[in-house]
């Protein structure tokens, strides 16, 4: 019986983790953050096992900080994520998302009228049950799921 353990993702000097993303959302979560547009090494691993979440997605970013407003963004689609900042190899912070009240600019209304649609403006959704995560057009009322929403 092999007892070893190994590292699924390499160990990261400095930078952010973000952990406990469920699998099905993480490439989703990868668009929210713009992290295909980022200069910075970036790790992505997906289905690696979890006990919590059955299999997770993490992403590591070496050398860049997130605002909390910014990662609070994936809490829309992962709200078990955790953020850990790293310093030299070592955890400094851990902190779950938070979902915030209004997603601005990040969901794309699937009402073809909505004025989101048909004008260049920003989208504003309102969240309207954090239990199961629905969001509601702030300009047209249209109300969707958040993993069901079009990400912009």
């Amino acid at each position: 019986m092999n007892t070893k353990k190994e590292l699924a993702v390499a160990a990261l000097c400095n930078g952010t983790v973000i952990d406990h993303i469920p699998s099905e959302v993480l490439f989703k979560c990868v668009k929210i953050l713009d992290i295909a547009n980022m200069s910075n090494a970036v790790t992505i691993g997906n289905n690696l096992e979890s006990a919590k979440l059955g299999r997770k997605g993490i992403i590591k970013i070496a050398d860049t900080y997130f605002p909390e407003d910014v990662l609070n963004r994936i809490a829309l689609l992962a709200p078990s994520a955790v953020i850990n900042i790293i310093k030299n190899y070592e955890v400094t912070e851990k902190f779950p998302v938070s979902l915030p009240d209004t997603i601005h600019d990040i969901v794309k209304c699937d009402n073809p009228k909505c004025i989101t649609n048909n004008e260049p403006m920003p989208t504003r959704f309102e969240v309207t049950n954090r239990a199961d995560i629905e969001i509601t057009c702030h300009y047209c009322g249209h109300s969707v799921s958040a993993l069901k929403a079009s990400i912009k």
